[in-house]
């Protein structure tokens, strides 16, 4: 990491090359990388991404627990990660993201400290307009606001990590849409799938440049990352996985960025950042083809993702 004259984490303004790419899986990424005596929590570890994240933690020693709706299948999975790693350390909570309640229990009811944050959950193309009781489009608050009242509730075992990292699972379909600050919940804007699921996916990356900003003081770091093209249980309301099958990647390629950015000793001390296929992002100017890559400058921008932090506060009111 590095540190000011005033003792104070700073995030790195230059970031490593790693040798790891598009093809690279998590057992690459972590190969030597001994997480013991860390703890980590990946929400949405139930299925997909989510198990092969909390998989690859818990393989190279982690203490892991799966924040997941179902606490059924979540100790299910729990078992088989146990299983395949040798590590009993893997525990399950019940973690409703849609719910602000059940976050603030999950997060109230943490004890110690917490090195490691994978915010990772998510829903996608819902194909009609979804509110939850509180009226905040569905999307949003499962993607965004969810994870933020979960990250600020944890933020104390954060910091007594000295030295944890957050990770926000993004996507690249928030280079379709900005943060529409004055309809967050579709009050005017005719609702569309996708461009709901990209709004949602740029303010998980907003998350990490404002909670690096803020934090990175207690030694608390976030990034946010692409997974790329994966079939899961995501596109289940898009007909399934459309991407041309020389881009799409297996579940273990999938993870490798999320897995890379948590834990590798290779991005220590790099907060606010945006990575994809293990590699920082470039920022492009224009909506790329169809399936194409790179960061929108709004997603990466200081004044959004303020202005996001403090509107999410009083949503969370």
């Amino acid at each position: 990491m590095t540190v000011t004259k005033h003792g104070i984490v700073a995030p790195m303004t230059e970031i490593p090359q790693t040798p790891f790419g598009f093809t690279s899986t998590t057992d690459d990424v972590l190969a030597g990388v001994d997480l013991s005596g860390t703890r980590a929590l990946v929400t949405g570890a139930s299925s997909g991404v989510g198990v092969e994240t909390a998989r690859a933690l818990a393989g190279a020693g982690a203490s892991v627990v799966l924040g997941v709706r179902d606490v059924d299948a979540g100790r299910r999975t729990a078992t088989r990660i146990s299983e395949s790693t040798g590590n009993p350390a893997v525990g399950v909570g019940r973690l409703d993201l849609a719910d602000l309640g059940s976050v603030r229990a999950f997060a109230a009811a943490w004890d110690g400290p917490l090195h490691i944050l994978v915010n990772n959950a998510g829903i996608m193309a819902l194909p009609e307009l979804t509110r939850t009781p509180q009226g905040r489009e569905m999307q949003f608050a499962v993607n965004f606001l969810g994870h933020f009242a979960l990250t600020l509730g944890l933020h104390d075992a954060l910091a007594r990590a000295e030295g944890a990292r957050v990770v926000s699972v993004s996507s690249n379909a928030h280079l379709y849409a900005p943060v529409v600050f004055d309809d967050l919940d579709y009050r005017f804007r005719l609702y569309h799938p996708i461009g709901a699921y990209g709004e949602s996916k740029t303010a998980a990356v907003l998350l990490a440049v404002e909670a690096t900003r803020r934090w990175s003081g207690n030694g608390v770091l976030a990034n946010a990352v692409h997974p790329g093209a994966i079939a899961t249980n995501l596109q289940k309301h898009t007909g399934g996985l459309q991407t041309p099958p020389e881009r799409r990647k297996s579940v273990g390629q999938g993870a490798a960025t999320s897995v890379l950015v948590a834990a590798s000793p290779l991005l220590a001390g790099v907060g606010g950042r945006y990575f994809e296929d293990c590699a920082e992002s470039p920022v492009v100017h224009e909506r790329p083809p169809l399936f194409g890559g790179g960061v929108a400058p709004f997603a990466l921008d200081p004044a959004n993702a303020e202005r996001l932090w403090e509107t999410a506060l009083t949503l969370l009111a």
